[in-house]
């Protein structure tokens, strides 16, 4: 199987703060991984890093075999990365269409709008309406939605079903089993477990900034007690 993305040995910091302490973890193509842990733990800031969104980082980050530690988050992009933040970033005085056309193309193969309309039909119900009048389920089906255009093949999704009704956050795991099914790369932080147990290939816990468990989607009822032990869950 393609490795699509690999870290081995990397520590994040923002400013004096020593957020990441070695973290090693690898996804492979295809595959959707989901990075578990408290709120502090350091995830989100593992998929920072993986961006170059961080103050200063070390050791190795491989994208597709091409080391990206030094490079420029613009640069890491065209690598073919697409990111899905937790404060969405929808912009208020464009409509949800014009929204979803703004970014750039990081690589060929984009979805188009049709397709994307086709994976959430809520979007097309609201293509014309300003990014102040979406609900904010629609607004975080149009943050997966717009790095869809780009041809990003690995996307980045940070808590993306947090505070939505469980009508959206259905809507949405359906949408991560459709980009699955077409060939999509998914590293997902979540702290909805229900919502990411059933979605996940395999999963790492992480605890004070390192892994401290990973394991694969049929471990996942052995690994109960040690969940509730890291997790509370």
């Amino acid at each position: 199987m393609t490795e699509m993305l690999r870290l081995s040995d990397v520590h994040a910091f923002y400013g004096e703060s020593h957020i990441l302490h070695g973290v090693n973890l690898h996804v492979d193509q295809g595959e959707v991984v989901t990075l578990l842990g408290r709120n502090g733990a350091g995830r989100t800031t593992t998929l920072k890093a993986m961006l170059g969104l961080v103050g200063r980082r070390t050791g190795s980050i491989r994208v597709k075999s091409q080391e990206a530690i030094h490079l420029p988050p613009h640069e890491i992009a065209r690598l073919g990365i697409g990111f899905c933040p937790e404060e969405r970033g929808i912009f208020a005085s464009l409509t949800c269409e014009e929204n979803l056309l703004l970014p750039p193309k990081v690589a060929d193969g984009g979805m188009s709008l049709d397709e994307i309309y086709t994976l959430f039909p809520n979007l097309k119900e609201r293509r014309s309406s300003p990014g102040t009048r979406l609900s904010g389920g629609e607004q975080q089906m149009l943050s997966v939605a717009r790095i869809l255009r780009t041809g990003a093949a690995l996307l980045l999704l940070d808590e993306i079903s947090e505070g939505l009704a469980p009508v959206i956050v259905q809507a949405l795991g359906r949408a991560i089993r459709m980009l699955r099914e077409r060939g999509f790369t998914i590293v997902m932080v979540e702290q909805n477990f229900r919502f990411a147990a059933p979605l996940a290939d395999r999963f790492y816990v992480i605890e004070h900034g390192t892994v401290v468990e990973t394991f694969s989607a049929h471990e996942l009822e052995s690994k109960s007690e040690m969940l509730n032990t890291y997790l509370g869950v």
